[in-house]
């Protein structure tokens, strides 16, 4: 059954934007809240810079050129190369986004590795970047399942993480991949018993989780209430990953921010189409995508 047939199953949908968010049920707003937070965005759109940058290193030059042509004004900074964690590298950012009228909203990472002290180091680093750009998210997924110590591993690091995180202000954001030691229900079940922190959460990706031909409104119903970010991708079709223009795919991406917002979401929506990309047609592709999801942001900040 498809997702869109599945969301069927689901209550029936409020209004979109606030009125859905005033209407959340009990259980929802009920969660426990994550600790010195200072940042609540309400619902909020944003786009990641490998949407313009790919997965090359290009310090972002193409972001910051592309991002606000689109539209978008928030944020998300795939720091994956050296040099953009690096004091003079942060510095630049927050440079070039002060000139764009640009706002940081999240730090990803490399992916969880061993669980060994580098790896602790290096998240905490990020975290650290985030602080210093003045956002409260940081984002890792994990490595291909069945290596690098699988998700025992990703769980001994989070438990060192999280004390820092809630003593930092951060938001810990878990990305679910396809093929991942991060991918299905079962790997968040046994995640969340491990770790209870309210700042580490399930950053939902819409296209890996359609591509590992998981349910999303299984995930929604099961840890709504964890879901502290949230990647917008289309996918070809269940079982296969491999994304495609927004509109093109099987991913219910409308009936899955509507279904979040219902259960009380606060976080960014994170435009985070993967290459390959098509550079003639690709700051067209990412406006049309500004223009389809705009409509899901709160009000005050829209």
């Amino acid at each position: 059954m498809s997702n869109r047939r599945s969301f069927l199953k689901l209550s029936t949908l409020g209004a979109i934007g606030s009125a859905i968010g005033a209407s959340a049920a009990p259980s929802a707003l009920a969660r426990a809240l994550p600790k010195k937070i200072a940042d609540q965005p309400g619902v909020q759109l944003a786009i990641a810079t490998i949407c313009c940058d790919g997965f090359g290193d290009e310090f972002f030059e193409p972001a910051f050129r592309i991002a606000p042509a689109a539209g978008f004004r928030n944020i998300e900074f795939n720091c994956w190369y050296p040099r953009t964690l690096t004091p003079a590298g942060l510095r630049s950012i927050q440079e070039r986004c002060r000139e764009r009228q640009l706002r940081p909203i999240s730090v990803q990472g490399n992916g969880f590795r061993d669980g060994k002290a580098i790896d602790v180091a290096h998240k905490l680093l990020c975290m650290q970047a985030a602080v210093t750009l003045g956002c409260s998210r940081v984002k890792f997924t994990g490595a291909k399942r069945g290596t690098n110590g699988g998700l025992p591993a990703i769980i001994s690091t989070l438990k060192e993480l999280a004390p820092a995180a809630e003593e930092m202000g951060i938001l810990i954001c878990v990305e679910n991949h396809a093929n991942n030691n991060l991918e299905n229900v079962a790997d968040y079940e046994t995640l969340f018993a491990a770790i209870d922190s309210p700042n580490v959460g399930l950053c939902l990706d819409t296209g890996h989780f359609t591509g590992a031909a998981v349910s999303i409104p299984e995930i929604i119903e099961r840890f709504h209430s964890r879901i502290n970010h949230v990647d917008l991708k289309d996918c070809q079709s269940e079982g296969v990953y491999k994304t495609v223009k927004f509109g093109e795919g099987v991913t219910d991406l409308h009936g899955t921010i509507q279904e979040l917002i219902r259960r009380g979401y606060q976080g960014y929506l994170v435009v985070e189409q993967a290459p390959p990309i098509e550079p003639g047609t690709l700051v067209q592709d990412l406006a049309n995508a500004y223009n389809q999801f705009k409509q899901y942001q709160s009000p005050a900040r829209a």
